[in-house]
């Protein structure tokens, strides 16, 4: 073990320590940097070359060591080598015997510039966060280049004014995002932009509040963002990924979002896709799960509330599976009632399976200072083709339980759309607009009756006002 105090590191917070530490880092020899309790101040980045410094840890003894960053860009940068994939065949000698599994454990940096950033890890193989506070800086982990088997566990990634997990023009294949805190981020707690990833893995953690109330800047209102950002519009792909078991919520903030899949150009709308999204909590933004341009994504298991425009928005996707979700609203908001929702426009191949839908009982928004929405029913489907509705359970739609425009080769079974309330405000059940061709409704419930064209055959429904 290499103790920073050995070399001359104060951790008084008063003295510039970044000298020192490079002098442990490089005349220490055992690759173990220890840093005791205390307050070191760093001034510059400190960069870890692997191939120079061989196999390194960093630690600070059990989170009572603080790392202040006066300077801009990261507190640690991490420089790797490995240009193959996790395969072993694909190893060099020289990186698995100097560069894997670089770890930070146990510490907490915290920025004192405006543009002083966390720790970033360039090119590495098994990069390795475990127990570590980052707060008060721009980003908190950058993750570029190529790098494999990312690992990021119990960490509390807190109130910083970019991102919370930046995976920036990386290609990223193993990553696990697991027991965490990532909150108070301005520009997103987890944001892909430009990558090539394959298996991710966001599970079991708390991500809220990363968006710009958290600051009191409204003049940035308007730069979107989501507590799970993944855009692919200016390149790069993302697939085979997990989001389970999260808590995933938000205050509302214009153009916000919970989790956002942004694919690529229409014909291209693969590029992300091939997700698994369940057992969540998601819920208080003004989208709570916004998909663009997806395709293979399966949405089940979760509770989905308060959404100040929808809880679900669907664009131009593909081979969506959402079934036994519940959407809904939190009753402890009384006279405070927010609508909820799904809306999916110029979709196809997608199945809505099991889903229990229940609108706020007011059938409006009682929010102050929220956007009032525009909405048709509590389920729209705009221009939809080779659609499958069954067993959902819809109570209390305004105006209409059902909304379908334009929609083609759509079948309805085996659902429920009823208004229980003691002053009814669905207008109809199910109402259905525009052309179309191969649309089915049957053996169905609707308590306020339906609306539909001649090229829907209807059968066998109990139609009970």
């Amino acid at each position: 073990m290499t103790n920073v105090r050995d070399f001359g590191a104060m951790g008084d917070g008063l003295a510039d320590d970044t000298a020192a530490i490079e002098h442990a880092l490089h005349d220490g020899g055992d690759g173990l940097l220890e840093f005791p309790r205390g307050e070191y101040r760093i001034t510059r980045t400190i960069t870890f070359d692997l191939s120079k410094t061989g196999r390194l840890a960093i630690h600070g003894s059990g989170g009572t060591a603080k790392l202040i960053m006066h300077g801009a860009g990261p507190v640690f940068e991490f420089l790797g080598h490995h240009e193959g994939s996790a395969d072993p065949n694909s190893f060099k000698p020289e990186v698995w015997q100097s560069e894997r599994m670089p770890t930070i454990s146990q510490i907490e940096i915290e920025g004192k510039h405006s543009e002083a950033d966390g720790v970033r890890f360039n090119g590495i193989m098994q990069p390795t966060l475990t127990g570590v506070l980052i707060r008060k800086v721009r980003h908190a982990v950058h993750v570029t280049r190529r790098c494999r088997n990312v690992l990021i566990s119990h960490c509390h990634i807190y109130h910083n004014t970019g991102i919370g997990v930046w995976l920036d023009k990386v290609n990223l294949h193993q990553a696990n995002i697991v027991g965490s805190h990532i909150s108070y981020n301005r520009l997103g707690g987890i944001r892909i932009e430009g990558s090539e990833i394959r298996n991710l893995q966001i599970t079991g953690n708390d991500i809220e509040y990363n968006n710009y109330r958290g600051f009191n800047r409204p003049e940035v209102a308007d730069v979107p963002t989501a507590e799970i950002y993944i855009d692919c519009s200016q390149g790069g792909t993302v697939r085979e990924g997990t989001i389970s078991s999260n808590t995933i919520q938000a205050t509302y903030s214009p153009n916000g979002a919970n989790i956002r899949f942004i694919g690529g150009p229409s014909e291209h709308a693969h590029l992300t896709g091939m997700w698994c999204i369940s057992s969540n909590l998601i819920g208080s933004q003004e989208t709570n799960v916004h998909l663009t341009l997806a395709r293979g994504i399966t949405f089940e298991g979760n509770y989905i509330y308060s959404g100040h425009n929808r809880n679900l928005l669907a664009e131009e996707c593909q081979n969506l599976v959402i079934g036994a979700n519940c959407f809904g609203h939190n009753p402890d908001y009384k006279d405070k009632e927010l609508c909820t929702g799904i809306r999916l426009v110029d979709c196809q191949n997608c199945t809505l399976t099991g889903l229990q839908i229940q609108d706020a009982q007011a059938g409006e928004h009682t929010v102050a200072g929220v956007i009032p929405i525009k909405r048709q029913g509590l389920i729209e489907l705009i221009r939809c083709r080779q659609m499958t509705l069954t067993g959902l359970q819809v109570l209390e739609g305004t105006p209409f339980g059902l909304y379908a425009e334009d929609c083609s080769e759509t079948m309805l079974t085996g659902c429920s759309f009823l208004d229980t309330r003691e002053q009814k405000l669905t207008a109809a059940s199910i109402k259905w607009t525009g052309p179309g061709k191969s649309n089915s409704i049957a053996h169905c419930r609707a308590n306020r009756g339906i609306q539909v064209p001649e090229h829907v055959k209807v059968s066998e429904n109990l139609l009970d006002e």
